[in-house]
């Protein structure tokens, strides 16, 4: 029998506005109850300064499971792991558009493979609103740095993984933003072509990891004083088709079942309590 992760990911969006101290998007779902009481239960009052959210593309959860020791570099950072179910159809705009707004296809207006920029509040317009600063960072083509525009907000988007991850440790450097998003589509973009368990791929997910491994650590040696969630948090899952490529966007677990981590770190500095 097929199983499914109990836990939908339109709970994410609330949770994170939780984390953050500020009213969650207008028509999220309630909060994932994993994730609200982690950070009861290791923040004080539940809050943090800071969210840091690097969204790979496509890492299923059954490719967890079967690489768990690939994902070291995330374990060392984080407390939580979050089985999540996403959305149908699984495709990218679907399943960002739910995880940012906490809504479902039905009520955030996105339900096919498309790009429009969404009308729908989101955790975005949330930050804006409580007098705070974010920003998306991802490649000209992604779904990320289409979707969410039109807001008074920073959106960076280039070419390639190399020129993404060194602007956002450039952003990282800086220091202003209370929410910073971070979209790598290398895993995604290779298994479609070379399936989700060839060389490349299985490369892509190792450049996935390390990219999170070193965000974690400029972020706890450059956000002093801040208390930080980090989020490794992807869209959809995959699965295996003819020919040795890689697909998603069916209702199986393989694309449906995904696996969040989260986790809490704080700056070199003494954090002083709000």
């Amino acid at each position: 029998m097929d199983t499914y992760n109990a836990f939908s990911l339109t709970g994410i969006a609330a949770a994170l506005a939780g984390a953050l101290n500020i009213e969650p998007p207008r028509c999220a779902e309630k909060a994932n109850p994993f994730l609200a009481e982690f950070l009861a239960n290791h923040a004080p009052e539940g809050h943090v300064d800071r969210v840091f959210m690097y969204n790979p593309d496509a890492i299923a959860h059954w490719v967890y499971q079967k690489y768990t020791p690939m994902f070291a570099g995330v374990a060392r950072h984080t407390q939580l792991g979050l089985p999540l179910q996403t959305v149908m159809p699984s495709v990218t705009p679907v399943c960002f558009a739910t995880m940012y707004s906490g809504a479902y296809p039905e009520t955030h207006g996105i339900r096919r493979y498309e790009k429009p920029v969404l009308k729908i509040d989101t955790l975005f317009d949330a930050v804006l609103r409580a007098g705070k600063k974010c920003c998306i960072v991802g490649d000209t083509q992604c779904s990320m740095t289409h979707i969410f525009r039109e807001r008074d907000m920073d959106y960076f988007a280039f070419d390639t993984i190399e020129e993404i991850n060194a602007k956002a440790a450039e952003l990282i450097s800086e220091d202003k933003y209370d929410l910073l998003c971070v979209y790598n589509g290398n895993y995604d973009s290779t298994m479609h072509k070379t399936g989700p368990e060839s060389e490349a791929s299985l490369e892509a997910l190792r450049q996935n990891v390390q990219a999170f491994d070193a965000f974690a650590k400029q972020i706890q040696q450059q956000w002093r004083g801040h208390r930080t969630l980090l989020g490794f948090a992807m869209d959809h899952g995959c699965h295996e088709i003819d020919g040795g490529c890689g697909s998603h966007g069916l209702d199986m677990p393989e694309d449906l079942n995904i696996h969040h981590f989260y986790g809490i770190v704080n700056g070199t500095e003494e954090h002083a309590t709000k």
